[in-house]
């Protein structure tokens, strides 16, 4: 091999639950300085990639191929040629019907270095979240992986139908929907029972995952009728009967919902991981995107005068990161706050505040301005006189800042991050709402301003009025509805964890209803 020119690793980027992907491939990701992806590969994998990364899509999907195959062998020699850290990402496992053999020997022959790394295959992921176990102790001892794409016109078949069919082992066929009653047919033919169970399991471990159960005489039938469509996995075999008991992924309690977040990208995982584990499709609609303020002089002459501030308001942990950073790089610590009391909203807040060794004097048990100012005025706080710090967005509410100075405190307000819309496209807003989501959920009035500006920028306003929300609390509830949008769950308290069973109690009244 030649080492004066890049490398390209083949890796298996899984059946599309990003979490089923290998450490190593993570890994190789963060280092690629190219990436050359499939249509089957999750595109949320492409977040591992550094900002400046080039990403090349190459996907092949039915009736539709970006690239040939040739072209892709070539893209890959010349990008390692221009010692580039290439890498090929592939859905499922590269050497299972990925034609990573093909791009592996592509590359040998010009000479250069490649390593594969194995992904996890459709028929192994798909089957186990579908509830079918490939293999079963006194049912299946064998498994067979097979092409579902050869054409059924072919004289002579690649397939030898005659040794697979008899016996009892698992059978598993690749994108085999367009021909299945040719698959179907030919067990049949060959010695397999028209009674073995059949599955089809579309969308394999993803949220939106469809599994539909026959038999090998009905199969073809039932998909024709449901409109099932690929891509997905036929798995044939008395292990399939095991699906009723061994099913789990896709009885969750919101498995099928799909659900739009509407935080900023930077604090939407939380929310989405907690929905997609009781099994939700989310999908993340940023209305708020947080950029840095262009000046921290402010900032920066406030850090330098602690001493004169009574409090320090934090109301976001945008507000605590941006203070602390600014703090480190002034030389000081924590320790700079002696003689200085904290005031927080929010629980996360408050945890971010301790992850610096600091724990609020004052946090109200709602997570809302006016439970702040409750708060300082059950403590029977005397703020007359009093400088109060408030770092925050440069759109913060005026509510607090101005009750604060009612009760005769010195509010010095200083901006230090900016909450700004994103900009959509048609076709975004299209992909988004021309089926309409089952719920979305809104963790401040800003989100929720912030979508309906968006909407009617759009003209989509129409949209508003369709729109099942789940709200974080009654300010952003009362926006909401002032917006014309249908609050159908609050949260309470108004939290994260709070908004997630609000959310799971909705569906679970419906259902019982």
């Amino acid at each position: 091999m030649n080492n004066e020119y890049g490398k390209v690793y083949i890796v298996g980027a899984g059946p599309g639950d990003t979490g089923l992907i290998t450490q190593r491939a993570v890994q190789i990701l963060h280092e690629a300085q190219v990436v050359v992806y499939d249509n089957l590969a999750n595109d949320e994998l492409l977040r591992h990639c550094a900002s400046q990364c080039e990403r090349i899509y190459v996907g092949k999907i039915a009736g539709s191929h970006t690239k040939q195959q040739e072209e892709i062998n070539r893209l890959l020699v010349e990008k390692a040629l221009e010692k580039k850290t290439v890498v090929r990402l592939k859905g499922g496992d590269p050497f299972v019907f990925g034609r990573g053999g093909e791009e592996a020997l592509e590359l040998a022959a010009a000479g250069l270095e490649f390593e594969v790394i194995p992904g996890m295959t459709a028929a192994i992921a798909a089957s186990a979240y579908a509830g079918i176990p490939l293999t079963h102790r006194g049912i299946c001892s064998s498994v067979s992986l097979i092409t579902g794409h050869e054409d059924p016109e072919k004289v002579e078949s690649r397939i030898l139908w005659e040794h697979i069919s008899p016996g009892t082992g698992t059978l598993v066929f690749y994108m085999g929907v367009k021909n299945l009653s040719h698959i179907a047919s030919n067990l049949m033919k060959n010695g397999r029972p028209e009674n073995t169970p059949a599955a089809l399991i579309r969308w394999g471990t993803l949220n939106n995952q469809e599994t539909l159960t026959g038999t090998l005489e009905t199969i073809a039938a039932q998909a024709l009728e449901t409109g099932f469509l690929p891509p997905a996995v036929l798995v044939v075999g008395e292990v399939v009967k095991l699906r009723e008991k061994l099913r789990w992924f896709d009885n969750r309690p919101l498995f099928g919902k799909r659900i739009l977040v509407t935080r900023s990208r930077s604090q939407s995982s939380e929310l989405s991981s907690r929905l997609r584990a009781l099994g939700a499709q989310t999908v993340e609609f940023p209305t708020i995107e947080i950029t840095p303020m262009d000046d921290y002089g402010d900032l920066d002459n406030a850090i330098g005068r602690l001493d004169d501030f009574s409090w320090i308001l934090f109301t976001s942990v945008h507000g605590v990161c941006i203070f602390y950073e600014r703090l480190l790089k002034a030389g000081l610590d924590s320790r700079a706050l002696k003689g200085v009391k904290v005031a927080v909203i929010g629980e996360q807040t408050a945890a971010r505040l301790r992850g610096f060794g600091i724990i609020a004097d004052l946090q109200p048990e709602h997570f809302t301005s006016e439970a702040a100012l409750g708060a300082f005025h059950s403590r029977k706080e005397d703020l007359r006189g009093r400088r109060v710090l408030f770092p925050g967005s440069e759109i913060a509410r005026d509510m607090l800042p101005e009750g604060l100075r009612k009760l005769g405190a010195e509010v010095v307000i200083v901006p230090v991050y900016r909450n700004l819309v994103p900009e959509y496209t048609d076709g975004e807003l299209d992909e988004l709402f021309d089926t309409p989501p089952d719920l979305i959920t809104f963790t401040s009035s800003s989100t929720v301003t912030n979508v309906a500006s968006i909407l009617r920028k759009h003209h989509r306003e129409h949209s508003l009025e369709r729109i099942h929300g789940a709200s974080i609390g009654p300010v952003t509830s009362a926006t909401a509805r002032e917006n014309g949008i249908h609050v159908v769950t609050e949260a309470a308290p108004h939290t994260i964890p709070s908004l997630v069973d609000a959310v799971l109690d909705y569906y679970t009244r419906k259902v019982k209803e």
